[in-house]
């Protein structure tokens, strides 16, 4: 009967494929911003070391953020839009580690540009 066996080839992929998997999903790990220490906050995307050590003394001072409308209130220097690209680099707000539902969040109006914006049509007569 026929045995499947893997050639070296393959093996190489599979190896190759695993070692990927496991390096990048290292780079989406979830960062609690109401456990993390500075360290672990500047690792996110859109935190330096100056908002880090700002999230950080703001938890000490008020307690544990509620929510993304809570710490982007409280933090200086982070909008509610802000605050959202953060939740999509991997952080989260809360114990357990569950993202905060983006809808905590409202959106921001559009603002409108004057440069494209045209002037209302002139009436003919």
């Amino acid at each position: 009967m026929f045995k499947p066996t893997l050639t070296r080839a393959s093996r190489q992929v599979l190896l190759a494929a695993a070692v990927w998997f496991s390096l990048s999903g290292a780079a989406f790990a979830a960062v609690d911003v109401n456990t993390a220490d500075e360290a672990a906050l500047v690792s996110l995307k859109g935190i330096g070391p100056a908002t880090a050590s700002t999230i950080v003394s703001e938890r000490s001072r008020g307690g544990p953020f509620k929510d993304a409308a809570d710490l982007a209130d409280r933090v200086k220097g982070l909008g509610q839009k802000s605050v959202v690209r953060l939740q999509e680099a991997g952080m989260t707000i809360g114990a357990g580690g569950a993202a905060a539902p983006k809808a905590t969040v409202a959106a921001a109006p559009a603002k409108k540009d004057a440069k494209t914006e045209k002037p209302p049509a002139k009436a003919v007569r």
